[in-house]
């Protein structure tokens, strides 16, 4: 995920903290005892390490961490994330959304989250390589990379290639660990990875938003015409995420992507769109979106937050929204795409403009959940839909033939190969990454809807079901 500049006002809560608010809103309507929303509220423990790797003829030292929020469900799962700014705050807080990101959705994992103090771009790919392989070293020895402990993802800043690195370096530790490849998700498919993984929490933007528009009662609330297509859509951020988002969204639901924001500013195009695969390869050809020819660039990215559109998907760094801004912001629905773009002060600000915003930890949960498609895989060690494929093939090739004997026509070609066509890996993939995302959603809306007069919003009816959960486990374990 690529990130885009932006400067919070100093009065303004901390990511950690708007994560804190957050959850004291929400468990202020829920029956807890003190001792246990306490205990729930912390991070269990926080690694730090400095190591060093010699590099360019010097010894460099990095600073890396490793929390983990909550081992209620265990492994703990959560990204590693690679940018100059980390810190223990920022990781402590993103563990805990993982957490309840979980618990959300019904994945059996704990929350975690990593984080290396580095700026990516300034390393030659053999470099990031040793001090990726030295900051797994570190973890691993210490089980904060296991299978069945702690299992790392790709997050901002990290990707396929970082996972497959922190694979090998695990296998090269524990050489006879035959489920070695579940000690890390996101990787390439030749390293064990699984099929949509790279797109999964960009496609899971996508169902979370058809979701939202299957429920007549939720648009009105929003006070968006009826129907995805032809809504006019901000993006801020074209990394992984926001780019696979805006794909599908232009590609598949008709979509108009207006604007698009990036670290050079925004680039904005109210007449028709802009082509996403178009501003993407001039992305990475420029480093940038400005001088792109098909819309009018901005120096101040942010300002384009502000556009009117009827769908804003802060889909980069946190703290975007902000109390300064939040009132200016015209669109209707706000989807989160990236980990708390949008301050608890902006937040109780939205609510009462009547925005509705799709929780970050039910609107990115795509990633994760494709992720424990992969790990189940790992430890499965069988490709999903190699066993049943072919015998789906031959069981519709069977209806087809007693339909033609039953009818005396013949089946129409061009429906036959879609019929006929036993769901592969990728198929099954999205399968249950949308199941995944629709049971969320309900279970969201129903208790947002019943509880809407106590001032229960989609994000507080999240954090009322996962803490719910998390409590359950708690008390199960005679907590």
């Amino acid at each position: 995920m690529q990130d885009t500049a932006h400067q919070s006002p100093k009065n303004e809560p901390s990511f950690r903290e708007s994560v804190d608010l957050m959850y004291e809103r929400a468990t202020g309507f829920m029956d807890i005892s003190p001792g246990l929303k306490q205990k729930i509220r912390v991070c269990n423990s926080t690694y730090t390490v400095r190591f060093g790797v010699k590099l360019r003829g010097e010894m460099q030292t990095f600073t890396g961490y490793r929390s983990v929020h909550s081992e209620h469900a265990e492994p703990v799962k959560g990204g590693i994330r690679y940018a100059p700014d980390v810190n223990q705050n920022e990781v402590e807080a993103l563990a805990a959304l993982m957490t309840y990101k979980c618990a959300l959705v019904e994945v059996p994992f704990g929350g975690s989250k990593g984080g290396l103090a580095i700026d990516p771009r300034k390393w030659e790919p053999d470099e990031l390589e040793r001090i990726t392989r030295r900051f797994a070293y570190e973890l691993i020895k210490r089980d904060l990379i296991n299978p069945s402990q702690n299992v790392p993802a790709p997050d901002m800043g990290t990707g396929e290639r970082e996972m497959a690195w922190i694979a090998d370096q695990y296998k090269r530790m524990h050489t006879t660990d035959i489920d070695s490849r579940a000690c890390v998700t996101g990787k390439p498919l030749a390293s064990g990875g699984i099929r949509g993984r790279v797109e999964a929490t960009g496609r899971g933007v996508q169902y979370a938003i058809r979701e939202f528009f299957r429920h007549p009662e939720d648009i009105a609330a929003a006070q968006l015409t009826p129907f995805l297509r032809g809504k006019k859509v901000v993006v801020q951020g074209l990394g992984n995420v926001g780019y696979h988002a805006a794909k599908f969204l232009q590609e598949e639901d008709d979509c108009q992507i207006v604007a698009v924001i990036e670290r050079d500013g925004a680039v904005i195009n109210e007449n028709g769109g802009l082509d996403i695969e178009i501003l993407k390869r001039h992305i990475a050809e420029t480093g940038g979106v400005a001088d792109f020819p098909h819309g009018q660039h901005i120096e101040d990215g942010a300002k384009a937050l502000e556009l009117d559109c009827d769908i804003l998907i802060p889909a980069a760094l946190e703290g975007v929204i902000h109390g300064e801004n939040a009132d200016r912001i015209k669109a209707r629905l706000i989807v989160e795409a990236a980990n708390g773009p949008v301050t608890a002060t902006a937040d109780k600000t939205l609510r009462d403009k009547g925005v509705v915003i799709i929780p970050d930890m039910y609107a990115n949960a795509g990633g994760v959940t494709v992720s424990y498609f992969e790990w189940v895989k790992n430890l499965s060690h069988i490709r999903f839909g190699r066993m049943q494929r072919r015998q789906e093939e031959a069981r519709q090739e069977l209806i087809i033939e007693a339909l033609e004997k039953m009818t005396g026509n013949a089946f129409p070609e061009e429906l036959r190969n879609a019929f006929v066509s036993g769901a592969d890996e990728l198929t099954l993939v999205r399968s249950g990454l949308d199941d995944t995302m629709r049971g969320a959603y309900g279970q969201m809306r129903e208790v947002w809807r019943r509880r809407a007069a106590e001032g229960v919003d989609l994000r507080t009816a999240a954090y009322l079901i996962a803490v719910d959960r998390v409590q359950q486990s708690y008390e199960s374990l005679g907590l």
